[in-house]
């Protein structure tokens, strides 16, 4: 007996020790380890990028006339909102969900349906799945604000809100899979295109500029002074975006590491040469430097340095910013005037076409020793990768352009896009929001102007005071 209970108690003590070995085999697989430094660095990124949409807001409010001030900002801050909520219930899943055939994510992640705290290992290991969906919302959300400077003071809202709803989930949602989803077709194809330089730039500026030409001119365009009327709000606007331009492009590393330190680098970098050679460029053709030509030039080098962050190094990024303040001035100050489209606040002079140089630029300067991941350019012995950018740019062009064209089309045949003759002569503000940026007071009696008036009546002009000498 006494050798059978050994025996049994033996047998006991094995079986304690080998079934902890038996729970922990390969069917259950360890907890993913989340990294807090770069989950705090992604989510201050995401918010970096959130500000810019505002930002977007202050600087375009800042260029049009007092008299569409509001309508301006609206357009930019109601995105905020409206593509946040589409982002949630399917955006995100056409954008990143599991692939199908290259073109388009599937339904899987519906309503964020699985997407929690846990890390996906096909996007970022180190963070939250949560946190990188968040960070790739506020992409859709500025790619949607930056189509509306081309348009300005002339689209009726409600169109605007239909429109730029199927827009971003027909253009912006596809393209984005197309280069960033995993197993996308133009990823697959090799096309570079660290954060943006085709999914929101080129999307955007051509996608725009197709609307201003199918809508038409603002009424009096190229016959009256259409000034900005608050410079200080637009270098208030292009302050913000260059801040959180660091996190879009920085951002896009998905961790605190020297790849992100590269990017935030060469982002500076690139928006300091541009705004130089923009200043420079407009001195030497009109005569005066201005302040809005340096904001101008800010915004166009960010914008070009977007795709090729992640692949270049600082003197790259000088020569692409400084060639893309002297571009996008020429395309914004002489190519506009030659071909006579009403791109209002210049987001194809700027977006458009800075970020189609910014995309080729990549082609050139691109190099494995700044991110291995990448690709050798022109320059760097692979003169191949220049071609697939190409490629990448004009697939970006023509899918703009031909669904931008179907997409407004169709939304003409069921309701009214353009704002009509009176409501432009008006105002948007007051004809589409019933409000006012400013309020005006008469100085003789020191009453205020009232904020609404029916469209038969003119807004009535300040009276200016008389003052005496003490």
């Amino acid at each position: 007996m006494k050798k059978l209970f050994t025996i049994f108690s033996l047998c006991f003590l094995m079986m304690l020790l080998v079934l902890p070995m038996a729970f922990a085999s390969g069917e259950i697989p360890e907890p993913a380890k989340i990294d807090t430094g770069d989950t705090t660095f992604i989510l201050i990124s995401a918010a970096l990028v959130m500000i810019m949409t505002p930002g977007v807001a202050l600087f375009y409010g800042g260029m049009v006339r007092t008299k569409n001030a509001l309508s301006t900002i609206m357009q930019s801050f109601f995105v905020l909102g409206l593509i946040s909520v589409q982002w949630v219930l399917w955006g995100y899943t056409l954008s990143f969900g599991p692939d199908v055939n290259g073109l388009i994510g599937n339904l899987e992640w519906l309503g964020l349906a699985t997407v929690g705290q846990e890390p996906n290992a096909d996007y970022a290991a180190t963070i939250p799945h949560f946190a990188f969906m968040i960070f790739q919302a506020m992409f859709a959300v500025i790619t949607a604000a930056l189509i509306t400077g081309a348009f300005a003071e002339r689209m009726k809202f409600p169109a605007f809100v239909v429109f730029i709803l199927i827009w971003s989930t027909l253009i912006y949602d596809p393209v984005a899979h197309w280069v960033w989803g995993v197993d996308g077709w133009l990823r697959n194809l090799g096309v570079l295109d660290f954060a943006g330089g085709t999914v929101v730039h080129i999307l955007s500026g051509v996608s725009g500029l197709v609307i201003a030409l199918m809508i038409g001119k603002r009424k009096g365009y190229g016959k009256e002074i259409m000034l900005p009327h608050h410079l200080p709000m637009t270098v208030i606007g292009a302050s913000l975006l260059w801040f959180g331009w660091f996190g879009f492009n920085a951002g896009s590393a998905l961790s605190a590491n020297g790849l992100a330190a590269s990017a935030f680098v060469v982002t500076h970098i690139a928006a300091a040469a541009a705004t130089v050679s923009w200043v420079a460029t407009e001195w030497a053709h009109h005569g005066k430097p201005t302040i809005l030509g340096a904001a101008s030039g800010c915004v166009a080098g960010l914008v070009a340095i977007t795709p090729a962050a992640g692949f270049v190094s600082p003197i790259p990024a000088v020569i692409i910013g400084l060639a893309a303040g002297i571009i996008c001035y020429l395309a914004v100050s002489v190519l506009k005037a030659k071909l006579g489209y009403d791109d209002a606040l210049d987001a194809f002079g700027v977006h458009g076409i800075g970020g189609t140089w910014g995309a080729l630029a990549t082609g050139l300067f691109a190099s494995k020793t700044v991110n291995s991941a990448g690709a050798d350019g022109l320059f760097y012995g692979d003169p191949s990768q220049f071609v697939t950018q190409l490629i990448g740019v004009g697939i970006s062009w023509a899918f703009a352009a031909i669904g931008t064209f179907i997409i407004l089309k169709v939304l003409m045949a069921f309701m009214k896009v353009r704002a009509d003759e009176e409501q432009e002569v008006q105002g948007l503000d007051l004809t589409e929001h019933g409000e006012r940026g400013y309020a005006y007071q008469d100085f003789m009696t020191g009453s205020q102007i009232a904020f609404t008036a029916p469209l038969s009546s003119p807004i009535p002009k300040p009276v200016a005071a008389k003052t005496t000498l003490a």
